[in-house]
């Protein structure tokens, strides 16, 4: 579903010692004047591509982030964010690029989105110098939303339904080549319900074989979780509303295969996005309110690195921390941003519209 979808970096040590955290985060101000978090703080990072909305981010270390943006723009630095090189696939500009997944500086996949063959991938293996077609959806009714990766080969991307369920493709060779899985391990897919294309996050993964999706548009907001790597499904209602096709789930965020956050709301502009957080102990099973959610739609999120209970979530209208692992939510910045993600080398990146790229830095 064509919808809505902020980088950070630096060492963020600070946020790897729990009885630390909840001291220390929440108190201060924010660079676009929302409160921040004291010696934290969203350093932009000029990107050079003004015209360009970043909804796709794979964030690999501090140094190194892949963006990918509207008008098949695909952006990399290797300097922390210092500069960013230009490696768009040749003859994209016509496509709507909304998920990156990176293993590393020289190797990522990009996923373009849309109706039929306005669907594809693309795999570079030496920095984005060239670039590999892998896969053109052939199919006028499959709409590709999000990819994910469980390690260097294995990986999926989700279609909207076809013919009443969701649609998985699946490679075990790192995204050079891809095939449809069976659609008997799928549950039917509820009246108007699909995907949003808002952050590259609407399908994760954690560990070798778990993989979650997260739906909208049907009369209940769902996410749908396969522990065998997208043969077999099973879906779960979350409490954060839908019954509209621009209501639901927009982004899911797994720290270990039973512990996940899923944010989101009412992309469109000034409705109100009540109850737009909601947490899983038990791995998608069930799902329970966040006591305090979001306050608005959230696009984007991410466990803070090596945290057991700091996340943050990202939108069009801020950025909200939680420090008790999903329970309450409150605003540290007021930037718009789409998309987050984390490394393990402690650093955060984030990206958005008008070419917005940002670091998270001490």
């Amino acid at each position: 579903m064509m919808a809505a979808g902020v980088a950070c970096g630096a060492a963020l040590a600070v946020l790897t010692v729990p009885a630390a955290e909840a001291r220390s985060l929440g108190h201060g101000a924010g660079h676009d004047g929302g409160h921040g978090t004291p010696g934290l703080h969203w350093a932009p990072k000029d990107s050079g591509a003004p015209q360009a909305r970043f909804r796709g981010l794979a964030a690999v270390s501090r140094h190194t982030a892949w963006l990918a943006g509207t008008g098949g723009t695909v952006l990399r630095t290797t300097d922390g964010g210092a500069s960013w090189r230009n490696v768009s696939p040749p003859g994209a500009a016509g496509l709507e690029f909304r998920d990156v997944e990176a293993f590393d500086a020289r190797r990522a996949v990009v996923l373009a989105i849309g109706e039929g063959e306005a669907s594809r991938v693309y795999r570079t293996d030496d920095g984005g110098a060239t670039w590999t077609e892998s896969f053109r959806n052939t199919d006028p009714k499959a709409f590709y939303d999000c990819m994910a990766f469980f390690d260097h080969r294995h990986g999926l991307a989700m279609s909207d339904p076809v013919d009443g369920r969701f649609r998985i493709l699946s490679t075990g060779d790192g995204g050079r080549s891809w095939h449809v899985l069976p659609a008997a391990g799928m549950p039917a897919a509820l009246a108007g319900e699909a995907g949003f294309a808002a952050s590259g996050q609407c399908l994760v993964t954690s560990g070798p074989k778990d993989a979650w999706l997260a739906t909208g548009g049907g009369a209940h907001a769902r996410v749908l979780h396969s522990a065998d790597r997208g043969l077999t499904w099973a879906a779960a209602d979350t409490p954060i509303p839908a019954g509209d096709p621009a209501r639901g789930v927009f982004a899911l965020a797994f720290r270990d295969r039973t512990h996940g956050l899923a944010v989101g709301g009412d992309y469109s502009a000034g409705q109100a996005s009540p109850r737009a957080a909601a947490v899983t102990r038990d791995g998608g099973r069930t799902w329970r309110p966040a006591a305090a959610p979001v306050p608005a739609y959230r696009s984007g999120v991410a466990w803070l690195p090596h945290s057991r209970t700091a996340a943050l979530a990202v939108g069009p209208t801020g950025t909200d921390l939680t420090t008790d692992g999903g329970r309450t939510w409150r605003t540290i910045d007021t930037g718009s941003y789409d998309t987050v993600d984390c490394t393990p080398d402690l650093s955060c990146w984030a990206a958005g519209e008008q070419g917005r790229v940002a670091r998270l830095e001490r």
